[in-house]
């Protein structure tokens, strides 16, 4: 049967049937993991790599060095690059996949949001940490259980690269089945045999959306529809506001970074590190009007500016250098006057072009070099000339540091010369003595990789869109819309006179008074208060040390995201944790940002000792019945209401009574309360 549609009616249509189809698909997978969860014995074959044989359908795509791009041998053994740190030019510490617990993926559904300019395009790099890390993130999931539902965007220009084509290319890449979802005919989600149920699911181009780059609330809610855990691993979109990027996790319990994602991020901190020098910027490409304001954060950083683009001719303005008046940007004048004032305030040294390699206008075949300063009319640049290459090779001889964003690229170009291919060759000398260089943008990162040896090492990112934003000190929207995680590792020996004390933790500290005498009738445990007031911990803090309290600490933090982070490296045992009167929150549920989430909860179970309680209390009977509905539907069976509960406890079994509390009291006003208690685990498997 074919349905025809008007434009008008097609939206509409669309949207129900993507809610369709996600349900169809979303159950059918939740489906799955339900029978396996009633059946121990089952638990194995979800953990089997299954390998398909696939047709040289798309074998044009993968100019490999005669080796297939799946990683090879077993997935444990991959090894991925990092280094640590910590928050750096406004980018927060995020919850990543290789952080999240990997027992927390088993039977779940994950979308992978994948970066469709690495793992579809024609040609891929074996050696490229980053295409292996874009695999590993898919094969990960894959392997740890997870129902895995992969969304991109990808080039509808290219005739090649529909849905089904894109499908049996990645189902090369991975050797994963993936199964392509179209909404026209998401009924044949219902006929999937046992067999296919543990492949791998794509959904449709989301170029065809108007309302992803609209980041629709509607599109984003039947994006995520039934989706427990979002994994974001496109980096290359994380300046953008979009969908599949930030409206989905508004919907999502748990939203992470892949390891693609958090190697790029941690590539873009690197660059705001300014301990080694000295360190170089070697500036290409143009449009130096809107790229302005990045300047502050690179003098703030580096000793030089080397430019070899067209931003070279704004600056020889403004420094007073005759050039030809067509080369000058009107637009950008200003902001070049204000680079130069400010390299001579932070004591940066300019390095613009001695020589050019210019072509004649009437005669495009003719070149000839000319000093900058000494351009002549009918002649325009094409390439840095050899004086210009000889200076910046002696500049950057003693540099500990480099970076080089944008390519050498002028407005005319020649076939017959190949000055940014030197500049190429200067680096890759230079990588191969322990400098540290970073190449930003496609065109550099190509000639890169066509020109450095296997003994440099060079960091290499595509997406320069992403730095330039970076450098301007903007927050990356991708990058902001992911968990937050705890960004330094507790020492808890100098916290508490004794780490190996069972815990106590406060969720929602607040002026601590809770916490703070609980402590001191306390001494066989440890009391820790996380809090996200900054002001209301360094009050605590104050206290703790003005009474000589040694088994009370309390941080400052979103316990929403990073409870499980902190608590996880305690040396003890977690033994009781309390939610007294979290602010109510009457919004409606999909409000992500609420405190009491379901990534919350499970961590407090997950980390419980057996026999561990938890304690909620609330003076909003609203928030009560909605925090005791939530951990028993997120407790993993594995809380029960103490004493039998029906009603709510009458007293505070602690004794020991909140400031809020006591005001409720004070005005003989009702708290609600309830305690849960962990089983003791015998039974689990």
């Amino acid at each position: 049967m074919v349905l025809y549609v008007s434009a008008c009616e097609g939206l509409w249509m669309i949207f129900n049937l993507g809610k369709l189809m996600m349900g169809h698909l979303v159950n059918h997978l939740h489906g799955t993991v339900l029978s396996n969860k009633l059946y121990f014995s089952d638990f194995p074959k979800l953990f089997k790599q299954i390998r398909y044989a696939h047709t040289g359908k798309f074998s044009k795509f993968l100019e490999f060095n005669g080796a297939p791009l799946p990683l090879q041998g077993c997935l444990n053994d991959h090894k991925i690059y990092f280094s640590n740190g910590g928050e750096l030019n406004g980018i927060p510490h995020i919850q990543t996949l290789r952080e999240f617990p990997r027992e927390e993926l088993f039977g779940k559904v994950v979308m992978v949001r994948f970066d469709s300019n690495i793992l579809v395009k024609r040609e891929c790099d074996k050696k490229n940490e980053s295409d292996s890390n874009a695999v590993y993130t898919i094969k990960y999931l894959h392997k740890a259980g997870a129902n895995v539902i992969l969304v991109s965007d990808w080039n509808m220009n290219i005739p090649e690269l529909h849905t089904d084509s894109v499908t049996d290319f990645l189902s090369e890449v991975l050797q994963i089945q993936i199964v392509p979802l179209h909404a026209m005919y998401f009924k044949k989600q219902a006929k999937m045999n046992t067999h296919e149920k543990e492949n791998i699911h794509l959904l449709e181009n989301l170029s065809n959306f108007k309302e992803e780059v609209a980041n629709s609330l509607e599109f984003s809610r039947i994006l995520s529809s039934g989706v427990d855990i979002f994994v974001n691993d496109s980096f290359s979109n994380c300046h953008k506001v979009l969908a599949s990027t930030v409206g989905v996790t508004r919907f999502c319990y748990a939203c992470i970074a892949g390891f693609h994602f958090e190697e790029r991020l941690d590539q873009l901190k690197n660059l705001a590190e300014a301990s080694t020098k000295p360190y170089v910027a070697i500036i290409g490409g143009g449009n130096l009007y809107d790229k302005a304001a990045s300047f502050q954060f690179l003098a703030s950083r580096c000793q030089v500016f080397v430019f070899v683009g067209m931003m070279s001719f704004q600056v020889m303005h403004a420094l007073g250098v005759s050039i030809p008046c067509d080369l000058v940007d009107r637009q950008a004048v200003n902001e070049a006057l204000d680079i130069v004032r400010l390299a001579q305030d932070r004591n940066v040294q300019l390095l613009y072009p001695k020589d050019f390699w210019c072509q004649k206008k009437s005669d495009p075949k003719q070149l000839q070099l000319f000093p900058s300063h000494g351009i002549l009319d009918d002649w325009v640049p094409v390439d840095l000339g050899p004086a210009s290459l000889d200076e910046i090779d002696y500049t950057l001889t003693t540099c500990k540091k480099i970076i080089w964003i944008g390519p050498v690229k002028f407005v005319y170009s020649s076939e017959y010369t190949n000055g940014a291919s030197k500049l190429a060759r200067i680096l890759d000398k230079l990588g191969q003595n322990n400098c540290e260089i970073t190449v930003v943008g496609t065109m550099a990162s190509k000639l890169v990789r066509r020109e450095k040896s296997s003994l440099s090492f060079i960091n290499i990112i595509e997406d320069a869109s992403v730095v330039w934003e970076f450098l301007k000190g903007r927050k990356l929207p991708g990058v902001m819309a992911v968990d937050r995680g705890y960004p330094f590792e507790m020492n808890w020996s100098s916290i508490y006179s004794d780490p190996t004390q069972s815990l106590v933790v406060d969720i929602g500290s607040g002026n601590g008074l809770f916490l703070l005498e609980m402590a001191r009738r306390r001494q066989d445990l440890n009391f820790l208060g996380l809090e996200i007031n900054e002001k209301l911990v360094l009050r605590c803090q104050k206290s703790i040390h003005q009474y000589g309290i040694k088994n009370g600490y309390f941080v400052a933090t979103n316990a929403t995201s990073t409870f499980r982070s902190i608590v996880s490296t305690y040396p003890g045992e977690l033994v009781l944790v309390s939610i007294q009167c979290p602010n109510p929150d009457f919004n409606k549920p999909e409000h992500r940002w609420r405190m009491l989430q379901r990534s919350l909860i499970e961590a407090v179970v997950d980390l419980l000792a057996p026999n561990g309680k938890i304690y909620l209390q609330s003076d909003v009977e609203a928030v009560a019945i909605r925090m005791k509905e939530q951990f028993l539907r997120y407790g993993k069976s594995k809380l029960d209401l103490e004493y039998g509960q029906s009603e709510w406890l009458e007293e505070n079994p602690f004794g020991v009574r909140s400031d809020w509390e006591k005001h409720v009291l004070e005005r003989q006003a009702p708290m609600y309360r309830m305690m849960f208690s962990k089983s003791s685990g015998i039974w689990e498997v």
